[in-house]
C-alpha cells in the first residue's frame, strides 16, 4: 500500500464515510490499477476518462456504480492528489436512476430463508427481513440494542444518515437472536465473525463480514429459481412493501426504516397492487355515498 492509499484511507476516515463506502471507494481504485496495471496515482485525466468512459459501455454497470466510482476518483484525484482542475471531475454528474427496486413476496422470502443452510446465515437473513435493516445495521447489532421488556424494541444506532431509530421487535425475530446467540455467547455481538474453524465467534473482535452474507442470498437465489435482482436491501424493500399491504401507516413505515423524506418511503405506494386495489376501493365506496 502507497502512502496515497494511506491517506485516502485516513481523510475518508475523518470525513465521517462508513467502513463500507471506504471499502467501495478502495474496490474502484483498485478496479482502475488492474485495468491499466499501474499505480491510481500514475494515471492521468485521459486515461481515467476513457476508463469511465469503458463503464458507461459495459451494460452490467449501473448507475449507482458509475456515481461510486465518479465519488471515489473525485477524492482520490481532487482530494488526494490535488488534481481539482481536471476538467472531467468538474462536469461530469451520472443520471438519477429513477427504477423501482425488485421485491419479494412474502412466500419467495421464505423460500429463500428454507434454502439457507447454514444456520448462522439465515437467523441473520431473517432478522435483515424482519427488523427492515441495511446489511450494516443488521451486522453491527449488539445484545444491549435489543429490548425484550414488554416494549420489545430494536434500538437500531446510528445507521444512514446518523439517526438513531427504534423499531419493533417481533417475538419470532426475538425467538431466532436468543437462538443463536446460544451458538456463539459472544458478550457483544449478535452476529460476530465466526472465526477460524467457525468456532471463535466468542472471541471475534468484529461483526460477520458482509461479502459473506451477500454471497449466501446470492447463490440461494440462484438455487431457488427467482427471476428477481436480490440483494440484502430487497429484503428491506420487502419488509416495507408487506407492511403497506398489511396497513401499516406510511407515515410508521417511514420512521421504522429511518428515511428522512416521506417521499423516500412513498415508492413503496408504487410496489405494492394490494396496497393500489385497497385505495381505490376505500375511494370508489367515499364517493358512493357524495352524490
Amino acid at each position: 500500500m502507497t502512502h496515497y492509499y494511506q491517506q485516502f484511507y485516513e481523510d475518508l476516515k475523518l470525513t465521517g464515510k462508513s467502513n463500507r463506502t471506504i471499502q467501495t471507494y478502495e474496490k474502484h481504485l483498485q478496479k482502475i490499477e488492474r485495468y491499466y496495471n499501474k499505480s491510481p496515482e500514475q494515471i492521468n485525466e485521459e486515461e481515467m476518462r476513457r476508463y469511465l468512459i469503458s463503464m458507461k459501455d459495459e451494460k452490467q454497470y449501473s448507475e449507482s456504480f458509475f456515481k461510486q466510482a465518479i465519488s471515489a476518483f473525485r477524492f482520490f484525484y481532487g482530494h488526494i492528489l490535488e488534481h481539482a482542475d481536471w476538467k472531467t471531475l468538474k462536469f461530469i454528474k451520472p443520471q438519477k436512476e429513477r427504477r423501482l427496486p425488485d421485491v419479494l413476496s412474502r412466500e419467495e422470502v421464505k423460500l429463500i430463508l428454507s434454502h439457507v443452510r447454514v444456520p448462522r446465515q439465515k437467523a441473520f437473513l431473517f432478522t435483515l427481513y424482519s427488523l427492515g435493516l441495511r446489511l450494516s445495521e443488521g451486522l453491527n447489532l449488539q445484545i444491549p440494542d435489543i429490548d425484550s421488556s414488554s416494549r420489545m424494541l430494536v434500538h437500531v444506532r446510528a445507521g444512514k444518515g446518523k439517526k438513531d431509530r427504534y423499531v419493533p421487535l417481533p417475538q419470532a425475530t426475538l425467538d431466532v437472536l436468543r437462538k443463536h446467540w446460544l451458538t456463539h455467547r459472544h458478550p457483544h455481538f449478535l452476529f460476530p465473525a465466526p472465526g477460524r474453524g467457525e468456532n471463535r465467534s466468542s472471541l471475534a473482535l468484529r461483526p460477520m463480514p458482509f461479502q459473506s452474507v451477500q454471497n449466501v442470498l446470492r447463490l440461494v437465489v440462484r438455487e431457488t429459481g427467482i427471476q428477481k435482482w436480490v440483494h440484502c436491501q430487497t429484503l428491506r424493500h420487502s419488509y416495507a412493501t408487506h407492511l403497506l399491504e398489511a396497513g401499516v401507516h406510511l407515515r410508521l413505515i417511514q420512521e421504522y426504516l429511518g428515511h428522512t423524506s416521506p417521499k423516500t418511503t412513498a415508492q413503496y405506494t408504487h410496489l405494492t397492487p394490494q396496497a393500489q386495489a385497497l385505495a381505490i376501493s376505500t375511494i370508489n365506496a367515499m364517493m358512493g355515498d357524495v352524490i
